[in-house]
C-alpha cells in the first residue's frame, strides 16, 4: 500500500472552500459533495456539552445516506442553545438547495470558539455558487476547516479498484474518545452504511481513539466516512487494513501539528494484562505534562516513565518484569533505571520523532498512543484562543 504524491479524491467526489466573512481572510466554509447519494458513518463527541451540529449529525446519519458535507471554522456552534440547532438546520439546508438535495442528507460541523452564536447569514449567502467551485483536490477541503492548524492535512490511497481518502483538521482539545476533531473519509468502495460504521468504528479505536494533544475532549469532535460504490466492491480486509493505516498516519498528522508541538510522541505498550489496561497505560504515558516537558526539553528524565506507568493503580503492574526504550534505547530494565549516557538519551529525544516503548511482562496486552510535547507555544496559543 504506497499513499498518492498528491491527494486526490475517490470516483463521484468533489469540494470547495471559500471565505464567507467568519474570518478576516483565510478560508472559513468547506462543502464536500458526492455526484451519487453515498452510504455513511459517523462517530460523534462522547462530551456532555455536544455542539449544534452533532445533535442535528446523530439525527442525519441515522438514515445512513449522505450526499455532502458542509463545514465552518472559526465558530463552532457550541453552547448555543435552541437557536444554534436552528441555524445548524439552516447550514444544511443551505448546502441542500446550493447542490439539489435533501438537508437530510447534508452532514454539518461547525469549529472553532464556544458559546458565539454562529453568523448563519453569512454562510447562507456565502454558501451560494459553491457548487461551481467543485473540483478535485481534497487539500482545498481541508485549509477551510482549519482553526489552529499549521497546515492543511489529506491524504490519499489506492485498495484495489478504489480509493480512500482523508481529510481532517484538529491541533488543540484534542484527547477524543471517538474520533479527531474533524476528520472526513471518502471512499468509492461499495459497502452498504453497517459495515462503514462497523470499519470505522474498528479504525477509530486504533487511532484516532489513542490520539491526545493536550487530554481535552473536544465538544464538536465528528469522524465520518461516505461510500459512493462507484467503484463496486472491495475486499473487505484489504480495506480495513488500508482504513486502519490510513487513519494511524493521519492521526501522526494531527499531533505532530498539535498546538506549539515541535516533536511526534509516540508511547507504546506491550506486555499488559489486557489491551485495555496497554490503552489506559499507553495514554497515561502521552498524556503526562511531565513526559510532554521531558520531551521538549531533551532531559533524560526517565524516571518520568516509571511514574506515569505506576499510576495507573487499576492496572497490573509489575515492577520487577518492567522495562523501557527510548527510540530503541534501553532507558529502565526490572523497574530501575539503567546506568546510560545522558547525552545519548538527550539526542534520542532531540528527534522529530520520540518512541518511548514500555514492556510489562504480565500478559499478551498492547496498545500505542499518540500525542506531543507540551511547549510553551501551546500556552501562548491557548491564552489568547478566544481572542483571536
Amino acid at each position: 500500500m504506497s499513499y498518492h504524491n498528491t491527494p486526490v479524491f475517490p470516483r463521484g467526489f468533489r469540494c470547495a472552500s471559500r471565505n464567507v466573512g467568519l474570518k478576516p481572510s483565510a478560508k472559513d466554509l468547506t462543502l464536500f459533495a458526492s455526484e451519487v447519494d453515498c452510504a455513511a458513518a459517523a462517530i460523534f463527541t462522547r462530551n456532555h456539552f455536544p455542539g449544534a451540529p452533532i445533535l442535528v449529525g446523530r439525527e442525519t446519519i441515522k438514515g445512513g445516506v449522505l450526499r455532502a458535507i458542509v463545514a465552518n471554522s472559526k465558530f463552532s456552534n457550541v453552547a448555543t442553545g435552541e437557536a444554534g440547532i436552528a441555524h445548524a438546520r439552516r447550514m444544511a439546508a443551505a448546502a441542500a438547495a446550493e447542490l439539489g438535495t435533501t438537508p437530510d442528507k447534508v452532514l454539518v460541523s461547525s469549529t472553532g470558539v464556544i458559546g458565539v452564536a454562529l453568523p448563519i447569514e453569512k454562510i447562507e449567502v456565502g454558501i451560494v455558487g459553491m457548487s461551481a467551485d467543485l473540483q478535485e483536490q481534497p487539500i482545498v477541503g481541508a485549509e477551510g476547516i482549519m482553526t489552529t492548524d499549521t497546515y492543511a492535512k489529506a491524504i490519499s490511497v489506492a485498495v484495489g479498484n478504489a480509493t480512500i481518502t482523508w481529510v481532517a483538521k484538529g491541533s488543540g482539545m484534542i484527547e477524543p474518545n471517538m474520533a479527531t476533531m474533524l476528520a472526513y473519509i471518502f471512499t468509492d468502495a461499495a459497502f452498504d452504511a453497517p459495515t462503514l460504521d462497523r470499519m470505522l468504528r474498528a479504525a477509530a479505536a486504533v487511532s484516532f481513539n489513542m490520539l491526545s494533544v493536550d487530554t481535552d475532549t473536544s465538544t464538536s469532535d465528528t469522524c465520518a466516512m461516505l461510500a459512493s460504490g462507484l467503484a463496486g466492491p472491495v475486499d473487505e480486509i484489504e480495506f480495513q487494513l488500508a482504513l486502519n493505516a490510513g487513519c494511524i498516519r493521519m492521526t501522526e498528522m494531527l499531533a505532530r501539528d498539535g498546538e506549539g508541538a515541535e516533536h511526534l510522541l509516540r508511547t507504546s505498550v506491550r506486555g499488559a494484562a489486557t489491551h485495555e489496561e496497554a490503552r489506559i497505560i499507553a495514554k497515561s504515558l502521552v498524556n503526562s505534562p511531565l513526559i510532554k516537558t521531558m520531551v521538549h526539553g531533551a532531559d533524560p528524565n526517565v524516571g518520568r516513565i516509571l511514574m506515569a506507568v505506576g499510576k495507573c493503580t487499576p492496572c497490573t503492574i509489575n515492577a520487577a518484569s518492567t522495562d523501557a526504550w527510548i527510540n530503541g534505547f534501553q532507558v529502565v530494565q526490572g523497574g530501575r533505571r539503567l546506568a546510560f549516557d545522558d547525552n545519548i538519551v538527550r539526542d534520542a529525544l532531540k528527534l522529530d520523532v520520540v518512541d518511548i516503548a514500555v514492556a510489562l511482562g504480565v500478559g499478551d496486552g498492547a496498545a500505542t498512543a499518540y500525542g506531543c510535547d507540551l511547549t510553551k507555544g501551546y500556552i501562548e496559543e491557548n491564552a489568547a484562543y478566544y481572542s483571536s
